[in-house]
C-alpha cells in the first residue's frame, strides 16, 4: 500500500506551504510530485505534461523555494532578473506571473510580467527597481534589451513553458538571441504539454544532462474530455453553432477558428442571435483581450472564439465545453485545444463541427490521438429551424425596447442594447502593435469535481458551488430564452441536454 505524497513531503519552505494552503491545495499533481524534487536538486529538467495537469506550479513552487534559499547577491542592479521564464502569448505569461505572486506572496520575492501590445514605458519603469522573477514573451524582452533597459546577464534559472507553441509560432530566432544574452551557467527548465522531435532537438542546446519526467503519452487527450463530431456543410456552422448553444443553455463555450477574420465573424454573428460573445487573437489590443477574458471568466460573456494562439493561457477551472468551429491544420493543436476542457479532475466535452473538406484533417487527428471520435448528429436541427430561432432572438431586445417606449421608458441612453449587444460582447477592436511576434531579421493542486449532467456531461448548478470563487451560473441578461422545453429558471433539463447531441 502507497501513501500519497503531500505538498509538505517536497521540501519547501513554510512561506510556500503556507501559500499552497491558503489556495486550497494539499495533494499535488503527477507532474507537480516529480518535476518539484528534480528542480530543487539544481539540475536541467525536460518535463512533458497535458495542458492542464498543473505544471506551471511544478516549476514556479520550487524557484521561489531556491530563490528563498539563496539570498540575492549584494549590490545587484534594477532590472537584473535571478530568474527568466519565456511563454509565448500575453495571457499566458501574465497567467504564469499570477502563479508567481499567489505561491510567493508570504515572501519578498519580486516578480514583473512583461509582453507587447501595450505601452512599454510602464515596464521601463518597473525594471528600474529590484526584480527577482521576470515573465516575457520573447519580442517584447528583445525590445526592451535593444533599448538596455534590462540585464539578463545574471539570470540563474532559465524557463521555457510552452516550448512547442514557441517553436510553432516560429520563436527560435528570438529565443537564440534571448540565449546569447544569458549566462553559460544556469538552470535550464523546458516544460510543455507535448514533445515533438522539433523539441528534443531545442532541448538539446539548451538542457545539459538534463532529467526527463512524463506524465502523459505523447500527444494523448484527457480521458475525462468526451469528444464528438458533427458533420455538416461549412456554410452551415455558423446557424448550427448558435441553434446548438441557445437550444442547450450551454455557457462558457471556448470557440476555435483557424483566423482572426474568422474569429470576429462568428463572435458578430452569435451577438446578433443574442448571445453575449467575444473574440479573442492577435490583432485585439491588449485592453480588448483581457476584458473579454475577464468577462469570459467571471460568465458575463457566455462565448469566447479564439484563435489557436490566443487561447494559449486560458485557464478556467471546469471550462465545461470547447468547440471546434474549424478543425486546425496542425493535428496537435487539437490536443490542445481541447485540453482547455477536462481539467484538474473535472468532465468536459469537446464538439467539433466538420464539413467534407476537413475530413482528411479529422483522419489525421484521429491517428495522431490513436482513437476514434465519435460521429453524432443533433436532434431538431436545420438550417430553417434555427435561422427561425435566431431571428426570435434577437428580436426579443427590441420587443421589450418597445415595451419600455410605450410604457413611458427611455429608449436611449446608455441602457439602450442592439440585437443583444452588450460592452462585453462586441467584437470590434483597434488594430495596435503584435510586438509579441517573432521576428524575422535577426531580430496545482488537487482536483476540484464539479457538477456533472445525467449523462455524465459537465453540468453547472444554479446556485453558487461553481468554479471562479463558486459564482452562480446563470443566464446573463442578454442570453435569449428558448420557447419550450425550459425548466423554471430558464435553462434546459439534464436528460434534454444530453439528448441534443445524440447521447
Amino acid at each position: 500500500m502507497t501513501t500519497q505524497i503531500k505538498f509538505a513531503d517536497l521540501g519547501l519552505a513554510a512561506p510556500l506551504l503556507r501559500a499552497v494552503v491558503d489556495a486550497g491545495y494539499e495533494i499535488p499533481t503527477p507532474i507537480q510530485a516529480q518535476a518539484i524534487p528534480q528542480v530543487l536538486k539544481g539540475g536541467d529538467l525536460l518535463a512533458a505534461a497535458q495542458t492542464g495537469t498543473g505544471k506551471t506550479a511544478g516549476f514556479t513552487l520550487p524557484i521561489l523555494h531556491r530563490l528563498l534559499e539563496t539570498p540575492a547577491p549584494a549590490g545587484r542592479k534594477p532590472g537584473q532578473p535571478r530568474v527568466l521564464i519565456l511563454t509565448p502569448t500575453r495571457e499566458l505569461t501574465a497567467q504564469v506571473e499570477e502563479s508567481v505572486r499567489t505561491y510567493g506572496q508570504h515572501t519578498s520575492i519580486r516578480s514583473m510580467v512583461m509582453f507587447g501590445g501595450v505601452n512599454i514605458n510602464p515596464q521601463i519603469s518597473s525594471l528600474r527597481k529590484p526584480l527577482d522573477i521576470l515573465v516575457a514573451t520573447p519580442g517584447r524582452l528583445l525590445d526592451h534589451a535593444q533599448q538596455k533597459t534590462v540585464d539578463l546577464s545574471a539570470v540563474e534559472i532559465l524557463v521555457l513553458d510552452e516550448a512547442d507553441r514557441m517553436l510553432d509560432m516560429g520563436f527560435i530566432r528570438d529565443i537564440r538571441r534571448i540565449l546569447a544574452l544569458l549566462p553559460k551557467q544556469r538552470q535550464n527548465l523546458l516544460f510543455s504539454a507535448t514533445f515533438s522531435s522539433e523539441i528534443r532537438e531545442l532541448s538539446k542546446g539548451v538542457l545539459s544532462n538534463p532529467v526527463e519526467v512524463s506524465v502523459a503519452q505523447r500527444n494523448t487527450a484527457s480521458e475525462l474530455v468526451d469528444q464528438n463530431v458533427v458533420l455538416t456543410e461549412q456554410s452551415q456552422k455558423r446557424d448550427l453553432l448558435s441553434f446548438m448553444i441557445r437550444e442547450s443553455g450551454w455557457h462558457q463555450v471556448l470557440v476555435f477558428t483557424r483566423t482572426k477574420h474568422g474569429a470576429n465573424r462568428l463572435a458578430e454573428k452569435l451577438v446578433k442571435d443574442g448571445l453575449a460573445a467575444a473574440a479573442i487573437h492577435g490583432n485585439k489590443s491588449q485592453a480588448a483581450r483581457t476584458r473579454a477574458l475577464a468577462g469570459f471568466k467571471d460568465g458575463k460573456v457566455a462565448v469566447l472564439v479564439a484563435t489557436d494562439i490566443a487561447a494559449r493561457g486560458i485557464d478556467i477551472d471546469q471550462l465545461p465545453y470547447v468547440v471546434n468551429f474549424e478543425l486546425p491544420n496542425v493535428p496537435e493543436d487539437y490536443v490542445h485545444r481541447i485540453g482547455r476542457t477536462g481539467r484538474a479532475g473535472s468532465t468536459g466535452l469537446a464538439t467539433s463541427l466538420v464539413d467534407r473538406s476537413e475530413l482528411k484533417l479529422l483522419s489525421a487527428i484521429e491517428k495522431v490521438i490513436k482513437r476514434t471520435i465519435e460521429r453524432t448528429t443533433v436532434p431538431g436541427w436545420s438550417p430553417e429551424m434555427a435561422q427561425a430561432a435566431a431571428a426570435r432572438a434577437s428580436a426579443e431586445p427590441r420587443e421589450a425596447e418597445r415595451g419600455l417606449g410605450r410604457n413611458g421608458g427611455n429608449r436611449g441612453g446608455s441602457g439602450r442594447s442592439t440585437n443583444g449587444r452588450s460592452s462585453t460582447g462586441r467584437t470590434t477592436g483597434a488594430r495596435t502593435s503584435t510586438d509579441d511576434r517573432p521576428r524575422r531579421s535577426a531580430a496545482p493542486g488537487t482536483p476540484r469535481s464539479g457538477p456533472s449532467t445525467a449523462s455524465g456531461r459537465p453540468g453547472r448548478s444554479n446556485t453558487a458551488g461553481g468554479s471562479e470563487g463558486g459564482r452562480a451560473n446563470t443566464r446573463t441578461s442578454n442570453a435569449p430564452r428558448s420557447g419550450t422545453g425550459r425548466t423554471d429558471s430558464g435553462q434546459r433539463s439534464n436528460g434534454q441536454r444530453a439528448a441534443l447531441l445524440g447521447k
